[in-house]
């Protein structure tokens, strides 16, 4: 399980850019990124699994493209449990804290993709501890509820 795309954006209901690396700010979220702040959905996370799958549905899209934070190959996000904690390279730890998300209406992401999967398959988290994460980083789950 790997961090395959790291990705931020300055505003919100746009497609995020690619970064190498970020920093992950405790009770904040990632350095940068429009969503980050003091609530429940610091971070998320999809599948790039489920990306392809998008791609293989005939849309044109990349990391990024669906407004997620992290990326990461070998976890079905939406089969983790709430209050699941996950580390993230040597030092950043995680908490799940939502599967999906209710869309109230169609976003940038939707009309710019042809749809989006993140109220589906997205998973949103809060940063227990910081730190710098970098593509390829290991991802593991560390206590499942």
């Amino acid at each position: 399980m790997r961090i395959v795309s790291i990705a931020i954006s300055k505003r919100k209901g746009t497609r995020k850019i690619a970064v190498e690396e970020a920093y992950l700010l405790q009770d904040y979220g990632l350095e940068g990124d429009a969503h980050a702040g003091p609530w429940h959905r610091q971070v998320s996370f999809l599948a790039a699994e489920s990306i392809e799958k998008a791609r293989k549905q005939g849309l044109d899209v990349t990391f990024g493209n669906f407004a997620e934070n992290i990326a990461t190959s070998g976890i079905d996000w939406p089969k983790v449990p709430v209050g699941t904690l996950v580390k993230l390279g040597d030092s950043a730890l995680v908490e799940i804290t939502q599967i999906g998300k209710e869309c109230h209406n169609k976003c940038a992401i939707y009309y710019l993709a042809g749809d989006c999967i993140m109220p589906r398959e997205g998973v949103f988290a809060r940063v227990l501890k910081g730190g710098k994460i970098r593509f390829g980083d290991i991802v593991r789950i560390i206590w499942k509820p």
